[in-house]
């Protein structure tokens, strides 16, 4: 199977090189992280961890997009995160991932070995101090979905998803700030589930948006958001 990830023949070609892990660390720390790397690609709809899995290695998302989801023991399952390009997968010093782990879109991971990163965290500050941070970001993120689906009305849950992944697809391509394109990584049926909508009103409100010119969108889920600022006012994060 030929899958749509990207060639990278050192990490200074690397498309998250910025937003990744390695992000502040220099030519000496990179180097001690390629003596521990690997990279890994992974179809659409195919698993990267189930929940209880060991966990082997951790990484960062190159390109593509991955679903974590939870189980309950009466098979009910919720989609509890996305994991977009430049993000981190997996917890160092845990010996199993508590999540299932799903390639949404075609996916290219850039793994560690989980022992010699753990202990590259313990002697490159760096390394530590940006997890430290995303960390943190995650921490923070978690909360403002919280409000997303406690509080929101549907059209600010979907304007809320639909911003936040434009928004980190633009971080990717300095100087790209005002607008936004990319493919929409999940299915609408996906969405509902994510946001505790239902698939039909996923659709009213995406075709609603679309006709207030805030977003487009073809039948290959393409989507463009001409005016970052105008979408981010619909999420009712602005008076």
């Amino acid at each position: 199977m030929s899958l749509s990830v990207p060639k990278i023949r050192s990490c200074e070609d690397c498309p998250i090189r910025y937003n990744a892990v390695c992000s502040k660390c220099d030519p000496e720390e990179l180097q001690d992280l390629e003596e521990i790397k690997y990279y890994r690609s992974y179809a659409a709809g195919q698993t990267v961890f189930f929940g209880g899995d060991p966990l082997e290695f951790v990484g960062s998302i190159v390109s593509g997009v991955s679903s974590l989801t939870r189980t309950l023991p009466d098979g009910r399952i919720q989609m509890v995160g996305l994991l977009l390009p430049g993000d981190f997968m997996g917890r160092p010093n845990r010996d199993t991932i508590d999540c299932d782990v799903v390639a949404e879109t075609d996916v290219m991971l850039c793994c560690f070995r989980r022992k010699p990163f753990e202990r590259i965290i313990d002697e490159t500050p760096h390394v530590g101090q940006r997890l430290l941070e995303m960390t943190l970001d995650e921490l923070d993120a978690a909360r403002e979905w919280m409000l997303v689906l406690g509080r929101k009305t549907a059209r600010e849950k979907i304007a809320s998803l639909l911003h936040m992944i434009a928004t980190r697809m633009a971080s990717l391509k300095p100087g790209e700030t005002a607008e936004a394109t990319f493919t929409l990584p999940i299915t609408r049926e996906t969405m509902a589930n994510y946001l505790g909508l239902t698939i039909e009103t996923v659709s009213r409100q995406m075709s609603a948006l679309k006709k207030d010119g805030l977003i487009a969108f073809d039948e290959r889920r393409d989507i463009r958001v001409p005016d970052l600022a105008a979408l981010k006012a619909e999420t009712g994060e602005i008076a």
